[in-house]
C-alpha cells in the first residue's frame, strides 16, 4: 500500500469511527456526563483514537506541501501501518482486540487481574499529559520561527508593535492581557518560553505556577463581583463559585448529598473572617473554578466507574470480561472530543 493510500485509509477509519461509535450515545442516560462534556469536552480513552483525531488535525493545520511531507515520512507511514491492524475491513475500530490490548497497560498497580478507579484515573491523566505535550509540541512547532526551541512573545503574537505592548492595555485580548499571561508562564525570566512554560502558557488551567493560577483566580473573581470592590460577599459566591464549586464536587464525591452549603463552605474560605473573600481566599477552589484537562481525568474516571456499576455488579473494580461486555461505556464518547477541540483552537482564531 503506498503511503498515500495508508494516509487516507487513517484518516478515513476515523471518520468513520466517530460516525459509529456516535451511534451508541444515549443523552437521555447519559444526562450528567453531557454536562460535564459541555463544559470540558470529552476525553479520549484510547491512545489509538487519539492519535487519529491528532493526526487528522494536523493535515489540516499544515499547508499542503509540510502535510505530504509528513506523510511520506518512514516514521509516519510506519506507525499508520501498525495502527491499521487494530481497524476491521470496513474501517471501524475493533473494540474488543483494543480493550484486550489495553488492560494489561492498565492492570499495573496491583497486577491482579483487575482495573480499580486508582488505576483507571492514572490511565487517564497520562492521556490527558500526552495530548497536552502533543498539543504544545505542534503549536512550538509552528510558531517557532527561529528554530531554537523556544517561543517569543512577538513569535506567538505577531500582530501586536512596541507601541502596543507599551499602551499596556490589559482588557480581554489586548497587548497587555496577553503580555500578563506570557511572562506569568515565563519561569526563568529569559524572555522565551521553553516546551514547559509554552504548555503553561497554552493550557494555564492544567498549570501548577501560582502566579498563573492567581491571575486566573484574579479574572474569575472579576467576573462574579457585581459591586466591583475586588472581594466576594456571600451571595456573590453562592450564585457564582459555589455553582461551580457544588457542580464539579459532585462528580469527586459521588453525591450532592455531601456537599457543605454555601455558607459553611464561605465560612471556611474565610480565613480573616471578615464576611469577604479574596482571591487568596478562593486558592482551596481553583480546581473547581478553572479545571483543566487533568481535573478532568478524576472527573471522567468516577464517571466510567458509575456507568459501569449500573450495568456490572461491582466493587469499583473491572474485570477484562467486564469491560469486553460493556465496551460502549469507554468508547461511546469519543464523538463529543471533535466539538472539544474545536472550542480549544477557537480561543486562539484571533492569532
Amino acid at each position: 500500500m503506498s503511503s498515500k493510500a495508508v494516509v487516507c485509509s487513517l484518516l478515513a477509519t476515523a471518520l468513520v469511527l466517530l460516525i459509529v461509535l456516535s451511534k451508541n450515545s444515549k443523552p437521555d442516560d447519559h444526562r450528567k456526563h453531557d454536562a460535564l462534556s459541555r463544559r470540558l469536552g470529552s476525553p479520549i480513552f484510547d491512545p489509538i483514537v487519539a492519535k487519529a483525531h491528532r493526526k487528522a488535525e494536523e493535515n489540516t493545520s499544515r499547508d499542503t506541501k509540510a502535510a505530504a511531507a509528513a506523510a511520506a515520512s518512514s516514521s509516519y507511514i510506519n506507525a499508520a501501518k501498525e495502527d491499521m491492524k487494530y481497524y476491521d475491513e470496513d474501517g471501524t475500530l475493533n473494540l474488543r482486540l483494543r480493550l484486550m490490548v489495553l488492560f494489561p497497560v492498565l492492570d499495573v498497580a496491583p497486577q491482579d487481574g483487575m482495573v480499580d478507579s486508582k488505576e483507571l484515573e492514572a490511565w487517564l491523566t497520562q492521556q490527558a499529559v500526552d495530548r497536552l505535550d502533543c498539543r504544545t509540541r505542534r503549536e512550538l512547532e509552528l510558531r517557532d520561527k527561529d528554530g531554537d526551541a523556544s517561543i517569543s512573545f512577538y513569535e506567538y503574537l505577531p500582530q501586536f508593535t512596541k507601541e502596543d505592548i507599551e499602551r499596556n492595555d490589559t482588557r480581554y485580548g489586548e497587548a497587555g492581557w496577553w503580555m500578563e499571561q506570557f511572562n506569568d508562564s515565563d519561569v526563568d525570566r529569559n524572555g522565551n518560553l521553553n516546551l514547559y512554560e509554552f504548555r503553561d502558557f497554552l493550557h494555564p488551567e492544567d498549570s501548577r505556577n501560582e502566579r498563573i493560577q492567581r491571575r486566573l483566580l484574579r479574572e474569575k473573581l472579576r467576573q462574579m463581583d457585581k459591586d466591583n470592590d475586588q472581594r466576594l460577599s456571600l451571595l456573590e459566591f453562592e450564585v457564582g463559585a459555589y455553582n461551580d464549586y457544588k457542580f464539579y464536587l459532585d462528580y469527586e464525591s459521588g453525591s450532592a448529598a455531601n456537599i457543605s452549603s454555601a455558607a459553611a463552605v464561605f465560612d471556611k474560605l474565610d480565613v480573616d473572617h471578615d464576611k469577604l473573600l479574596r482571591v487568596e481566599e478562593l486558592k482551596p477552589l481553583f480546581k473547581y473554578l478553572k479545571p483543566g484537562e487533568l481535573v478532568y481525568a478524576k472527573y471522567y474516571t468516577n464517571y466510567l466507574i458509575q456507568e459501569a456499576s449500573f450495568c456490572i455488579a461491582i466493587d469499583g473494580k473491572l474485570t477484562l470480561d467486564e469491560m469486553l461486555n460493556h465496551e460502549h461505556i469507554f468508547y461511546n464518547t469519543v464523538y463529543d472530543n471533535g466539538k472539544h477541540e474545536n472550542e480549544y483552537y477557537s480561543y486562539h482564531d484571533e492569532l
